[in-house]
């Protein structure tokens, strides 16, 4: 709808730090695998925790392999984030992944999903137009690509990653800001909005998440969990 929505990437891996935030009123979670040690069974209990909440349950993803983003989606994900988007050869791939033939090629067997077959009708009828894809956008590459990659039908949200995107192109992530990927970001944002794709950034104050929502950003993190926890420390 192209309205602000705002949650947190979760990286500790804690159930009850995903329950307690699954009741603050955010619009979404993401569970963390790219960067730590967390399996599926691990990510299943994440996702439980989120249970009799409004919240919605998601999961960064190491890659985006097809094994993977079946079994994040059968145990209850309702969408995911690929990281490293390059191509939108790429992003069609992931899409077909996520959707039941005759749309794509996801293999069916939504376990947890579908509440271990009880709602296998309505999850079947109704999977492909509610699961959310998402991508980090963090690459030249992906930029280069960034007006075929929004034309993908099924992709919804393209996530900046500035300290990837820095490295790619070469610059300081510590130095940040850069002037050069502020026109680069500001490109993604005139590129994404007239296509349908909600674009994310991540902020950790709450001045910081005011200034890109002002800026035209619609999916925003606030944290991660990680960094809210070591602020409250500090």
């Amino acid at each position: 709808a192209g309205k602000p929505v705002l949650g947190t990437f979760m990286g500790l891996g804690s159930p009850p730090v995903a329950e307690l935030l699954s009741h603050a009123g955010l619009d979404f979670l993401v569970v963390e695998t790219e960067h730590n040690g967390m399996d599926m069974a691990e990510n299943q209990q994440m996702l439980m925790a989120m249970s009799g909440s409004d919240v919605v349950p998601l999961i960064r993803l190491p890659s985006g392999d097809p094994v993977f983003i079946q079994r994040a989606l059968d145990i209850g994900a309702m969408g995911v984030f690929v990281p490293m988007l390059r191509t939108a050869e790429q992003a069609r791939a992931v899409v077909a992944a996520t959707r039941y033939p005759p749309a794509g090629r996801r293999g069916f067997g939504p376990l947890r999903a579908s509440h271990y077959t009880y709602d296998y009708p309505d999850y079947l009828r109704r999977a492909n137009e509610n699961t959310i894809v998402g991508f980090l956008l963090e690459t030249r590459d992906a930029m280069d690509n960034l007006e075929e990659i929004v034309s993908v039908d099924g992709v919804d949200v393209l996530m900046v990653g500035m300290w990837d995107m820095c490295l790619d192109f070469g610059l300081d992530p510590l130095a940040m800001p850069h002037p050069e990927l502020d026109q680069v970001v500001g490109r993604a944002l005139e590129i994404c909005a007239p296509a349908g794709v909600a674009v994310g950034a991540g902020a950790s104050s709450p001045d910081e998440l005011m200034a890109v929502a002002e800026r035209g950003f619609t999916f925003l993190s606030y944290g991660p969990d990680y960094a809210l926890l070591r602020a409250s420390a500090d």
